[in-house]
């Protein structure tokens, strides 16, 4: 036998303590990343397909169909759209980590690799921007000099094809990752499963916290709802009149509001609509940041005003006192404008509209978004 000491006999390879494509802390791997991945997918689809609706909402293309009932419905989508946007940034955040050390990792000259990288780049990058610029969104909160509808509108579309390209390139690995247990080694620390528990349960908790927005007895949970409720008569505002410029005209006594189709023409002031038989109709305010309110408006309905001047169908265009904005006018499809809950408001829970909620009248409809509900008119014209 040699004389050599163990210590000096040639000892077998010894593994990597960390190989290339492995995290360093055992409670990173593929195994969170893809348990955490397929909410996170399911969130960005359903912001993608309620944001995507209510754009239609906004811009309809020729095609498309909105109903003006049930009165809910826009509440639901865009309240949904935005519990999902904000529940999606704790599950992207556990992704992240689990995934963060291969981030970094000089890729393969391989076309399979670089298009995976690609659509990480991608993804990451346009997810990030999505939930962010949503985020400010909700608290009106615009550090940027770019219009924030087109550019949100857009880049959903760069999201969902990078998911896309992403699921479609790493599919198997997704797949071999879930079969594998989620348990990590024995002594490693923070486990696995703990991590992935806290992000399901942090997505929980960030999405009942704006949740109350749109859903009342969930209001006293939505600490990071800017709007839950309060505002002039118990329903918030997004503007102002201050901010709109219209305290002045809403004001004056020799207002009056213009009702016109063709060479047709009727002007009323705030007393004569008054005088009018008078409609009240129970229906939600829902805006696109996801928050909602419902109250209890009355005033002319918008087809009995109509028919003074001869309307026999299709769709009206509003225009408010505000002399500026792009939501200065809307225009009201056919199918609201008969709906017999669609109303030339002047009263809100019992009161005289406030001067922020469009005094001396707004267009109140069923089912539509906040900023198509037309404040302080000034002209209602019926479309050729």
């Amino acid at each position: 036998m040699s004389g050599r000491t163990r210590d000096e006999l040639p000892q077998p390879p010894q593994p990597d303590e960390h190989p290339a494509d492995e995290p360093a802390s055992p409670a990173r791997g593929a195994e969170i990343a893809a348990r955490a991945g397929i909410p996170l997918g399911v969130a960005i689809l359903v912001c993608f397909l309620t944001g995507l609706l209510s754009h239609w909402i906004q811009h309809p293309p020729d095609w498309f169909y909105w109903p003006a009932h049930p009165v809910w419905l826009y509440r639901v989508t865009q309240g949904l759209h935005v519990i999902a946007g904000v529940a999606a940034i704790p599950l992207l955040l556990v992704k992240l980590w689990a995934v963060y050390p291969r981030l970094f990792q000089r890729p393969k000259l391989s076309p399979l690799v670089l298009a995976e990288r690609g659509s990480i780049a991608l993804l990451v990058g346009s997810v990030i921007f999505q939930l962010a610029t949503g985020v400010a969104n909700i608290a009106q909160f615009y550090p940027w000099k770019f219009f924030f509808p087109p550019a949100h509108y857009a880049m959903a579309y760069v999201a969902l094809g990078a998911l896309a390209v992403h699921l479609a390139v790493k599919l198997p690995v997704i797949r071999a990752a879930l079969d594998r247990p989620v348990n990590s080694p024995p002594s490693s620390g923070i486990s696995r499963r703990a991590v992935l528990n806290a992000g399901w349960i942090a997505a929980a908790v960030a999405g009942l916290a704006v949740a109350g927005q749109s859903v009342p007895f969930l209001r006293w949970l939505a600490v990071l709802a800017p709007r839950s409720g309060e505002g002039p008569q118990g329903v918030p505002v997004n503007r102002t009149a201050v901010a709109a410029g219209v305290v002045d005209r809403a004001g004056d006594p020799a207002y009056r509001l213009i009702v016109a189709a063709g060479e047709r023409r009727r002007e009323f002031g705030a007393d004569e609509l008054a005088a009018l038989p008078q409609t009240s109709a129970r229906l939600p305010i829902a805006c696109v940041e996801g928050w909602s309110a419902s109250a209890e408006w009355s005033g002319v309905r918008l087809r009995d005003l109509l028919e003074s001047v001869g309307y026999r169908g299709g769709a009206v265009r509003f225009e408010s006192l505000e002399e500026s904005g792009i939501y200065r006018t809307s225009i009201l499809p056919a199918v609201h404008v008969a709906a017999a809950d669609t109303l030339v408001a002047l009263t809100i829970n019992g009161q005289r509209l406030d001067l922020d909620h469009g005094y001396p009248c707004r267009l109140i409809a069923p089912n539509r978004p906040g900023v198509l509900q037309t404040k302080w008119l000034a002209r209602i014209e019926v479309l050729a």
